[in-house]
């Protein structure tokens, strides 16, 4: 049995003989690469945090020390040596998550893998500590770099610091990378320790030799650290932990365990609040990775171990790459648009613009609360920002969203790439809450292509408005089908006609971005059945085209079928309009529930949720069917699919 497997919880670790430890770590790091050039997954993160993670667990007890991981994606290693040992099927149906999951294991607290988030609820639990009188615990969070970009974890510093005897240790892992290489202000700070580490040990030599020193020993070294201290601050950026009031330690080889437990044993023993500074190298001990200039091998695919290379699969473009495409093509007509991303340049797409209009991209780290508002005062100021950020990551920033952009009526457009549900990486990750929360926004105007040559026209049409904001959204993965429209209805785009291209037929559908291939498929079957059906594609969703209201009036029944959550979404905005307008059609809204998704393909997460032509077809047969016979009665607006 390998010994990585004889790991069934912390304490196993523990009892392992300290020169056993290399060996370890040795297998876990070939573990991981095995099982992710099979699964794929985020090899990188974890692969740089194997020793820190070892030291981590032999120093802390968890799960009474809770160890917070910000983000998950560093915590394979915690998964291994917590007693999971399958990665079979990381990141599918029934397999492990790709995250820490409080359902997989009582030594997971936090599973939310939305950045910045990890210092406030450890400050949360360690002042639950101090109010129940837990003297004997602590609370630790492993933070990466890049998270610090992010507000949300200097607001938590900031209280943090307030309480000098909470227990609470907040491990930075400084590998200089997010996704990408880590920008600003901060990362170059701490860029500015990690290449000059001669300083602590220098104090680390000064202390050892002076502590031996009778008398005048610990009174020297004081006086040489407050020297030392004078000396940093004049020739480096201030030392923002210290200035804090954080205890601080480090850097410390993040590589080194024998050196990561010392430091880790020093923090715990402190009783209050101490930052201890690591330094890691994501990708470690895998070279494909080490030498992957774009993200180190942050999440990659299936792989070859040997090569690194990806393996073969099926070649498909994808919205992203068209998206990329598009803004090159914006940025060479109009010097005004610019592109803001959040650490996230390449994953969306944006690296193509940056390489053909550096001057033009602005990456404000991890932190889309400030692009946003950001952006709102280059529109003041005469450019036309476009913010790219997933989906589920604009949940972030809506009141800047709200406040700043659409208060102030500025010409603002955000893409959400992975927009709908996006499955493996689980309920963090699905973008299906944007379509609802944007509904409340005056002014905001809301594109959802069905296809390639609908993002690049409805981008376009974003781009040029300059009084509101404007949102365009798209799935991940590889494009719809092409898919021509026969005809307009308003705005909209006619996708089916009804029995012989009669449209007042039995039953309208509202297809939703991606979800119009879907809805085209169900009116097919249910044509086949002799049943009349009309289907439109509103490209617009927010506001609605005002000739919903006639085309509606014209059948029997109306559905609506989107990818965005059930509650608030484009279902619930139609069915208002109609009943605005004395419109007494009923309406059926097909989307997903208000619920966190487990993490499983896209597809399968769709028949979960009854979003497959035939199931759909199914449904509203029937309902055509009680409604065209007159035995049912209505239906409520918004029933339950």
């Amino acid at each position: 049995m390998a010994l990585f497997e004889s790991m069934n919880d912390p304490e196993a670790l523990k009892r392992l003989p300290a020169d056993r430890l290399p060996a370890l770590a040795r297998e876990i790091r070939d573990f991981l690469i095995d099982s992710c050039s099979q699964t794929g997954g985020h090899l990188g993160p974890s692969l740089g945090v194997v020793e820190l993670t070892i030291a981590l667990h032999r120093v802390f007890d968890s799960p009474k020390d809770p160890i917070l991981f910000d983000t998950g994606h560093q915590a394979y290693t915690h998964k291994i040596l917590t007693g999971r040992h399958d990665f079979s099927a990381l990141k599918s149906e029934g397999g492990l998550s790709g995250y820490p999951s409080r359902a997989e294991s009582e030594h997971d607290f936090i599973e939310n893998s939305h950045a910045s988030t990890a210092l406030s609820y450890a400050d949360g639990m360690a002042k639950a500590n101090e109010v129940r009188g837990r003297d004997d615990r602590t609370v630790v969070a492993v933070i990466g770099d890049g998270a610090l970009t992010g507000g949300m974890a200097w607001e938590a510093l900031n209280n943090i610091a307030d309480k000098r005897n909470r227990r609470l240790v907040v491990v930075v892992n400084d590998n200089g990378r997010s996704y990408s290489p880590t920008r600003g202000g901060i990362a170059e700070h701490l860029a500015s320790l990690r290449l000059a580490p001669g300083y602590e040990q220098a104090l680390d030599l000064a202390k050892s030799t002076l502590n031996r020193t009778p008398v005048v020993g610990q009174p020297l070294y004081e006086a040489l650290h407050g020297l030392k201290k004078g000396v940093k601050d004049a020739i480096q950026p201030q030392m923002m932990f210290e200035d804090l009031g954080l205890k601080y330690l480090g850097p410390v080889d993040g590589h080194d365990e024998p050196a990561l437990e010392k430091a880790l044993r020093r923090a715990r023993d402190f009783g209050g609040p101490v930052i201890v500074h690591c330094i890691t190298q994501k990708g470690k001990g895998y070279p494909p990775a080490e030498n992957h200039e774009e993200d180190q091998f942050h999440a990659p695919g299936p792989f070859d171990v040997d090569t690194g290379l990806a393996k073969p699969g099926p070649k498909a473009v994808k919205w992203t790459a068209v998206f990329a495409d598009a803004m090159v093509e914006l940025g060479a007509e109009r010097e005004d648009v610019v592109a803001i991303t959040a650490a996230m340049l390449h994953p969306t797409g944006l690296n193509k613009f940056a390489e053909a209009y550096p001057d033009r991209v602005f990456d404000v780290g991890i932190a889309e609360q400030h692009a946003a508002t950001s952006a709102t005062g280059m529109a003041m100021n005469g450019l036309h920002p476009v913010v790219a950020v997933y989906a589920t990551f604009l949940n972030r920033c809506f009141d800047q969203v709200l406040m700043d952009a659409a208060l102030h009526r500025q010409g603002v457009t955000f893409c959400l790439d992975r927009a709908g549900v996006t499955g493996n990486d689980g309920p963090s990750h699905n973008g299906m809450w944007d379509m609802s929360i944007l509904q409340v926004v005056p002014g905001l105007r809301l594109a959802a292509p069905r296809d390639a040559e609908r993002l690049r026209t409805l981008l376009r049409e974003a781009v040029a408005v300059e009084d509101a904001p404007t949102v365009v959204r798209y799935p991940k993965g590889a494009v719809a089908e092409h898919l021509d429209a026969i005809g307009r209805v308003g705005s909209m785009d006619l996708l089916r006609a009804g029995a012989d291209g009669d449209r007042a037929a039995d039953l309208l559908i509202v297809g939703v971005g991606s979800m119009a291939q879907t809805a085209c498929e169900v009116a097919d079957r249910m044509a086949a059945q002799g049943i009349g059906v009309t289907v439109v594609d509103p490209l617009w969703v927010k506001p609605l085209d005002r000739a919903l209201v006639d085309e509606a009036a014209r059948h029997s029944v109306v559905a609506v079928v989107e990818d965005n959550g059930r509650t608030g979404g484009v279902g619930d905005a139609v069915a208002r309009l109609l009943r605005d307008h004395g419109v007494d059609v009923p309406v059926r809204t097909f989307g997903i529930e208000q619920e966190f998704l487990d993490h499983a393909k896209r597809d399968r997460i769709l028949q979960q949720q009854g979003l497959t032509p035939q199931e759909l077809a199914r449904k509203l047969t029937e309902t055509v069917s009680r409604h065209t016979e007159g035995t049912g009665g209505r239906e409520l607006a918004g029933e339950k699919a």
